[in-house]
């Protein structure tokens, strides 16, 4: 082992004993709030009920100025939960300069959607320099299709090979898979590799058609791995008309799956921040009931709430 790996597996493990101990304590509007935290699959880490993604102003470019102050909301309320990706424009940058002074405190999420083990491993050393960090607390295997991508990457030069090298290195802590369009290739990949987390979508209309609450979460639940929601809103769609979803609705029905962790939402403005943080804060699990009537008011709309998936 090198002193840069002895020096970061310390540096990690502190990290993560302080992840488990936070609270989340958080002044939103004017009040004392606490953002609660779950355990994040079998990865010994707990987050907050809501993260911040990597959609919203987070993925845009040249917008520096606008996307440093949501980040650092984000901090200020207890947020500890952050995800990027290379493809979101300049996201990866923005966290960068963000975060400053702050990487001890949170949980810190990429990804990579290059297939393969070369390719792979210069988009995670190109992450690391953007980030200004010398580790990922977790990578994760980019927007999983079809067939043709876990043939790519099980390859013998595929991107599990990049996962098994970084881990050795130190450079990252954990692995995961992120998918929005097919759920029965996020299961077949859940049955292949002992992956930690899987960042798939789900909302109130999920259940209609190719549903990753029916097909994907049983699996990932027999395994243990930390589930991460996204496009709860559906890229807002469920706060406009005609459906009318508050943010503590759609959170709520996510967070009230059985086997999720937490659920990431991109915000456009400090005051987005403020408002997904209020609504994870004063969450209280759903019964079937409520997850069902609202599962019916979203019925007529599925479609339009799951337009991101095979169907």
């Amino acid at each position: 082992m090198t002193r840069r790996q002895f020096l970061n597996r310390i540096g990690r493990a502190a990290v993560s004993l302080g992840l488990l101990k936070m609270t989340g304590t958080s002044q939103a509007a004017g009040e004392t709030t606490v953002l609660p935290t779950r355990p994040l699959g079998r990865t010994g880490v707990s987050v907050t009920l809501f993260g911040l993604g990597g959609e919203g102003v987070m993925r845009s470019t040249g917008r520096m100025k606008q996307a440093v102050p949501v980040i650092r909301k984000a901090l200020e309320l207890g947020v500890n939960y952050f995800d990027t990706a290379p493809a979101y424009e300049e996201s990866q940058d923005y966290l960068g300069e963000g975060l400053q002074g702050s990487r001890e405190k949170i949980f810190l999420a990429s990804k990579t959607h290059y297939r393969s083990r070369d390719g792979a491993l210069k988009l995670l050393d190109n992450s690391l320099r953007r980030l200004r960090t010398d580790h990922l607390d977790l990578w994760q295997l980019h927007d999983l299709r079809d067939a043709s991508d876990l043939e790519a990457i099980f390859a013998r030069d595929g991107v599990i090979q990049a996962v098994e090298q970084a881990r050795r290195e130190g450079l990252i802590r954990f692995v995961g898979i992120t998918g929005h369009y097919d759920p029965t290739i996020l299961a077949e990949a859940a049955r292949r590799y002992p992956f930690d987390t899987a960042l798939v979508a789900l909302n109130p209309g999920d259940r209609q058609g190719s549903s990753f609450l029916k097909v994907f979460l049983p699996v990932a639940r027999e395994r243990g791995m930390g589930v991460i929601g996204m496009k709860v809103m559906a890229r807002g769609r469920l706060l406009e008309d005609p459906l009318r979803f508050s943010p503590e609705e759609a959170l709520g029905y996510v967070l009230s799956l059985e086997g999720v962790s937490t659920a990431i939402v991109g915000c456009s403005s400090p005051a987005e921040v403020e408002a997904n943080v209020r609504a994870a804060a004063a969450f209280q699990p759903m019964n079937r009931l409520q997850l069902a009537e609202l599962e019916e008011r979203a019925r007529p709309f599925a479609r339009q709430m799951t337009f991101f998936r095979k169907g």
